[in-house]
């Protein structure tokens, strides 16, 4: 709950979002608990990559901000979910990119192989339909195997454009609404709509949660080229090590020319972190991708404006105001 500590929350709706998150983490538990002693044990280590519980607390807050009194199980049967397949892509996520730390420890693959990685993620995903159809609404199942393959395709097309010095910002943008801003979506919209199938909160819910996405995969990209790892908690610079150019890259590579273009390419080709810091913080591009994100938190808090303002909603907008503060 970082992101949501941060932030002044009313007093009665921390008390019950509390409560919630707890019922979403006895429930991911009992889930994932196995007669396996070895399945038990990493079942338990990933236990830290709950860290934010982001998208379990947009699903309880859409829900609460559509007009619920109170939280179903169903309700937290999705938020449980939607936790579940995020942690399952943050696995993977460790696999392709070799990265040996997140939220301050060791990465399963850096424990235990690659192979044990990636069938502890396959396991994640599996488990979060088997535990989807257990509310019996297939509307849901619908919704989140859909978005399931927009997470795969946004990172088949990240990983064909590895080492693409020419990517365009409109592939970049493709690649995160999928990779990471469609799941923040559906977790507000199937929010949103378990308590109000017919209403008019569901749309704009989920393009809030969209916006707020986009921002948070600028800010995350940031952090891994200007972060500090022992604040961020995982490892940093391994877009630029797996050669993923992210937005303020992405600027420098449209913009610049002759030899500042020539020494940009240098500096990615020979993997120098610091070189490039130093290059597109000069340019002023780490300050224009975090406009850019800034911008999105506007657009999706422009969103809950039709909404009816309950703490719910004031709660939304806060938390797409601290996705632009963030330091890890």
């Amino acid at each position: 709950m970082s992101l949501i500590n941060k932030i002044r929350v009313d007093d009665e709706l921390a008390g019950i979002l509390g409560e919630e998150l707890d019922r979403v983490g006895g429930i991911l538990e009992d889930q994932l608990r196995s007669e396996h002693g070895i399945v038990n044990d990493l079942c338990l280590h990933i236990e830290s990559y709950r860290g934010k519980m982001l998208r379990p607390s947009l699903v309880i807050l859409s829900a609460l901000t559509s007009g619920s009194k109170s939280i179903t199980h169903a309700h937290r049967v999705v938020a449980a979910v939607v936790e579940m397949i995020h942690m399952a892509t943050l696995i993977h996520d460790d696999v392709l990119d070799e990265a040996d730390t997140r939220r301050g420890g060791r990465t399963i693959n850096n424990l235990h192989g690659n192979e044990m990685a990636v069938m502890l993620g396959d396991y994640l995903i599996s488990n979060s339909f088997h535990l989807c159809s257990s509310i019996e609404q297939p509307w849901i199942n619908s919704i989140l195997g859909s978005i399931t393959n927009t997470l795969c395709e946004g990172e088949l097309i990240q990983l064909g454009n590895r080492q693409n010095l020419d990517i365009d910002q409109q592939t970049y943008f493709t690649i995160v609404e999928k990779k990471t801003a469609s799941l923040i979506g559906a977790s507000c919209r199937i929010g949103a709509m378990l308590s109000d199938p017919e209403g008019r909160s569901a749309d704009h819910l989920e393009r809030f949660g969209v916006s707020c996405g986009i921002a948070f995969q600028i800010t995350d990209d940031l952090l891994d080229l200007v972060g500090d790892q022992d604040v961020v908690g995982k490892s940093v610079g391994r877009d630029l090590e797996k050669g993923k150019l992210t937005l303020p890259t992405i600027y420098a590579m449209n913009e610049m020319e002759g030899d500042d273009r020539r020494r940009l390419v240098d500096l990615i080709e020979k993997r120098d972190l610091v070189g490039l810091r130093s290059v597109v913080r000069d340019a002023g591009l780490i300050d224009r991708a975090m406009d850019k994100a800034s911008g999105l938190v506007e657009s999706a808090k422009n969103e809950l404006e039709s909404l009816d303002e309950t703490p719910a909603r004031i709660l939304l907008g806060s938390l797409a105001d601290g996705i632009i503060d963030r330091r890890y």
